[in-house]
């Protein structure tokens, strides 16, 4: 058998499993056969997912087709998988797994990330939002950047306090770089979201406050996240030079991690 026999197979395996451990009753379903009240017919995941028996009866067979990435979505959604679950029936069919996560706005650090935030001690660090809110930071980070703490929480935003934040301006040592690099990582990041009414007000607010933002935005840069060397000029403490990492929680994968480390070799 194949790799790709064996995946189907899997899949197929998979599929049958999940369907088969739905409560009916959580569907508005009555009893199947002999008052069994767990497992959907085929038809009716045909049904809530708007895909041909056949199709669907296919690929729980593991048949040599070649399912759309909006069919497995439907599927997944008519199962009611979770973000694991859907993200391995993409894999298994040989789509990249989605990186939205969980749809749920995130407003504050969940507190397993804000406990580790608080442990690197002494290692600026903070967690951004999907729509990059500053959702969470640490002693050290409001040391870095003490207007973190008394910014308003609807400013509290990373690419808003770039463009718009005169303190932010100057502790960045390459504003002009900075600035550019962020907002083609943010658009790389947001694309999938920037229909959705809370991404569209932020770019909204953005470009009516500030020229470079509208500027920069219309050019359509995009780029992804690259660790690097990163120089601020604290009004207080003088220049500082850290290393620039970026981490996801596997498990939050809508909360990214930003994590300044010193560099010891910078002069």
């Amino acid at each position: 058998m194949t790799a790709e026999e064996q995946q189907r197979k899997e899949l197929g395996a998979f599929l049958r499993a999940r369907r088969s451990l739905l409560e009916r009753a959580a569907f508005g379903l009555p009893p199947a056969g002999r008052g069994r009240t767990t497992g959907l017919r085929r038809e009716e995941i045909s049904y809530l997912s708007g895909v041909s028996v056949t199709w669907y009866t296919w690929l729980e067979q593991g048949r040599d087709i070649n399912p759309s990435r909006q069919v497995l979505d439907a599927v997944a959604t008519a199962l009611r998988l979770t973000v694991a679950e859907h993200n391995y029936v993409l894999t298994l069919a040989g789509f990249a797994p989605s990186r939205l996560g969980p749809r749920t706005e995130v407003v504050s650090a969940p507190a397993p990330v804000q406990r580790f935030l608080d442990a690197l001690d002494e290692h600026p660090a903070f967690a951004l939002a999907p729509d990059w809110g500053i959702a969470g930071w640490n002693a050290a980070y409001e040391t870095l950047f003490p207007g973190v703490a008394t910014t308003p929480p609807e400013n509290r935003n990373l690419l808003w306090l770039i463009f718009t934040d005169p303190a932010v301006r100057d502790l960045l040592d390459d504003w002009d770089v900075t600035s550019r690099r962020f907002l083609a990582e943010f658009r790389a990041e947001a694309g999938p979201r920037l229909g959705h009414p809370r991404y569209r007000d932020l770019v909204g607010r953005l470009r009516e406050a500030s020229p470079e933002f509208r500027e920069r935005w219309d050019s359509h840069g995009v780029g992804g996240f690259e660790s690097r060397e990163r120089v601020f000029q604290h009004p207080t403490l003088g220049r500082l030079v850290f290393e620039h990492h970026q981490l996801r929680p596997s498990d939050r994968t809508d909360v990214q991690l930003v994590v300044y480390v010193a560099d010891t070799d910078a002069r």
